[in-house]
């Protein structure tokens, strides 16, 4: 990229000493996870209810000349806090000026507005990637496609997590229930009325003891990678053409059963299934975990009248917060 001219640098200096914002939201995993990596389908809903704001502002260059990275969280998620910055925003940010022609190596501030709960597989860190990304844009006066946006995410979950599918990068800044295959999204056709109760157990899951787990299983017993794909990609794309045909139980069902799955492979814990069981007994039509695993959340779909009752057993048998999201709908403002 050609060097700024003089008046040019007085500009993104200018921008430099503003204040770039920019927005993102959680997402839940309604069928897919896991099976994903191995590129089987997933099923992804946006949780517009549960946003990330991020604030980006920078300051005078580092003496070093390498540029430094402060973070500040706040929010409902988590107790305002300044801590260092983890390895995968300093990633993500140097990931930013580099791909940006942003050559200044001057200090940033970032403050993380965050209503996710953190480890119950709802995309805390993907939704915060994201909210930087445009954070960051914003500031410099950057136009980032969605394309780019997704690079940026999936660099800092492969920091965080390791081997990620793209599922969450792509759903934390989606406008619809996404069909997410090997990288490629389209929003899904939906002929069904409802609404996904997502439910808290209040326990953090363990992603990475999740995978772990399951590919131990899959290496102690010959063919058990492909039956679980398998069986994996015949629920979702049962669900999938359900959602379309305006067959409610026959989705509800599918969620049971891929919990079932996850549940065999040693995924869910007794309080999960505490919740899913809650949740089929107030009447929905079908629950299960959702996410890595080991702890997180239950989503559960429920005709919309029948949604009070599924919340209240849901929070007797231990749920500790819930949201209701409607099957039809778009999101606005998810950048």
């Amino acid at each position: 990229m050609t060097p700024p001219t003089s008046a040019e640098g007085q500009s993104e200096n200018r921008r430099a000493r503003s204040v770039g914002v920019g927005h993102a939201h959680a997402k839940a995993i309604v069928l897919g996870e896991h099976a994903v990596v191995y590129g089987a389908p997933a099923l992804a809903l946006p949780v517009p209810q549960l946003r990330v704001t991020a604030s980006v502002g920078c300051s005078s260059p580092s003496p070093d000349g390498q540029g430094d990275v402060s973070l500040t969280m706040t929010g409902s998620a988590s107790r305002p806090v300044a801590t260092q910055a983890s390895d995968s925003l300093r990633r993500l940010t140097d990931e930013f000026r580099a791909t940006m022609g942003v050559a200044e190596r001057l200090h940033l501030d970032v403050i993380l507005d965050c209503a996710i709960p953190a480890g119950r597989g709802l995309g805390s860190s993907a939704a915060c990637a994201r909210a930087v990304v445009f954070a960051l844009a914003d500031l410099f006066g950057r136009e980032v496609t969605q394309s780019m946006a997704f690079d940026l995410v999936q660099t800092a979950e492969s920091v965080a997590h390791g081997r990620a599918s793209g599922v969450d990068a792509t759903a934390v800044g989606a406008c619809a229930p996404l069909l997410f295959q090997e990288g490629e999204a389209q929003e899904l056709p939906i002929d069904c009325d409802g609404l996904f109760i997502i439910a808290d157990s209040g326990v953090m899951g363990r992603t990475k003891d999740a995978v772990e787990l399951l590919r131990e299983g899959f290496l102690r017993h010959s063919g058990a990678r492909e039956r679980f794909v398998r069986r994996a990609t015949e629920l979702t794309d049962e669900a999938r053409h359900a959602l379309a045909d305006d067959r409610p139980e026959e989705l509800g069902r599918r969620l049971t059963d891929y919990h079932e799955l996850l549940r065999a492979a040693g995924l869910s814990t007794d309080r999960i299934d505490a919740l899913v069981a809650a949740a089929l007994t107030a009447g929905s039509f079908g629950a299960k975990i959702t996410g890595g695993g080991m702890g997180g959340c239950v989503i559960a779909l429920t005709r919309a009248e029948q949604a009070r009752e599924v919340t209240r057993q849901l929070r007797e048998a231990g749920a500790v917060q819930t949201w209701a999201v409607p099957l039809r709908g778009r999101v606005e403002h998810a950048l």
